[in-house]
């Protein structure tokens, strides 16, 4: 099956008392139990439920994974994949990661003695060397948020092999239209479900996908345990969303090339970071890893100030200035104050996180009147 008949048809079947094509919105806490523990695959609704289940067999067939979970948000279903975890074990990741992931990791877990080390992944060297017999897990994101470098999921996962070192690849950016990591070797793939996969900035959701056991008992043993599961009004609405993901992605990737381009091209624009273009470092790697080049990109202004970036976003008229990304409508934002603004300044520039620099969420308008918008704001 093919990808785009996979998000109409993949997991899915009609409702069985109805023949309903489109599953139902069960919106039950609790389900009647023949005897004590005898039940039709369902007992409490922070356990299963119906909605949830087509949701979870959607993602995992997306994925090419045996199963599937779903969260109440992205970082949900990293607390999750984390309390795997023990004090004294070790995580390696990304310099350059999402501000909530780097919150999580140093003001959560790290409390509890999980050791966290923060290198720049496309430097596979300082990769093997960060690589301790502690070390347990390596979370990867790419592309990264938001300086858009590509890591090379098969090559982290040739070094992290033969020390049991779990991948994680936080595939948000991509969807899995775009990119596969389970495909590249790598253990589990996790989605802030909020963005590409609902893809409307309507619902709040997270998901992991997994053909590894171990880490899929974890994680239904958490949503049991500790809860943090959508609701199934979350779940229709996420479902609704990936039956469209192909054609809705596809758009904003085709009118975020031309906007790369525009920029690239632009006086006032220092520099623009988008695998698309062949001046990106990692364009190469994005090709091969990649089946298209992605909907976000950033870019930095010759006046590398706060006071710059926020007087041109203030300008747009078409692109809204908001959080997320991923939805229909373009949004622009300022990831120094905003998504990343929990990251310290010193660790931010470190990475190259620059002042100036603005994340764009290319969406689905005509692509001419996108470009108008930003040539007006300048």
């Amino acid at each position: 099956m093919k990808f785009n008949t996979k998000t109409i048809h993949a997991g899915q079947k009609p409702e069985e008392t109805s023949g309903a094509v489109m599953p139902p919105i069960f919106q039950t806490s609790t389900y009647a139990q023949e005897a004590p523990n005898k039940h039709q695959g369902y007992d409490y609704a922070r356990v299963g439920n119906p909605t949830r289940t087509a949701l979870e067999k959607m993602i995992a067939g997306l994925e090419g994974a045996d199963e599937a979970a779903c969260f109440s948000s992205g970082v949900a279903a990293m607390d999750a994949l984390m309390k795997m975890l023990r004090p004294g074990d070790h995580v390696i990741t990304t310099n350059d990661l999402y501000g909530g992931s780097y919150r999580l990791f140093t003001k959560v877990f790290e409390p509890y003695g999980i050791d966290f080390t923060f290198v720049d992944m496309t430097d596979l060297n300082k990769v093997e060397e960060a690589i301790t017999d502690k070390t347990k897990l390596m979370w990867i994101e790419t592309p990264t948020n938001p300086l858009l470098r590509i890591v090379d999921i098969k090559a982290l996962v040739k070094i992290a092999k033969p020390g049991n070192i779990l991948t994680v690849v936080d595939n948000t950016f991509a969807s899995p239209y775009l990119q596969r990591p389970l495909e590249l070797g790598a253990d589990a793939v996790l989605h802030s479900a909020t963005k590409y996969l609902a893809g409307h900035s309507d619902v709040i959701h997270g998901a992991v996908a997994s053909s590894n056991k171990e880490i899929m008992e974890n994680l239904r043993f958490q949503t049991k345990t500790t809860g943090a599961v959508p609701g199934p009004m979350d779940c229709y609405l996420t479902l609704r969303g990936i039956k469209t993901l192909s054609v809705r992605v596809q758009r904003s990737v085709d009118n975020a090339k031309m906007i790369a381009q525009f920029l690239e091209d632009h006086d006032e624009v220092a520099s623009v970071l988008y695998p698309g273009l062949t001046s990106h470092p990692q364009h190469e790697l994005a090709k091969r890893q990649m089946d298209d080049f992605g909907a976000m990109l950033s870019f930095t202004l010759k006046d590398d100030s706060i006071e710059a970036a926020v007087k041109f976003m203030s300008n747009t008229k078409i692109f809204t200035l908001a959080e997320s990304l991923g939805g229909v409508e373009s949004l622009i934002s300022h990831p120094a104050s905003m998504t990343h603004g929990s990251i310290p300044k010193d660790v931010r520039e470190k990475a190259g996180l620059k002042d100036s620099l603005i994340r764009i969420s290319v969406g689905i308008e005509d692509s001419e009147d996108l470009i108008e918008d930003l040539a007006q704001a300048f």
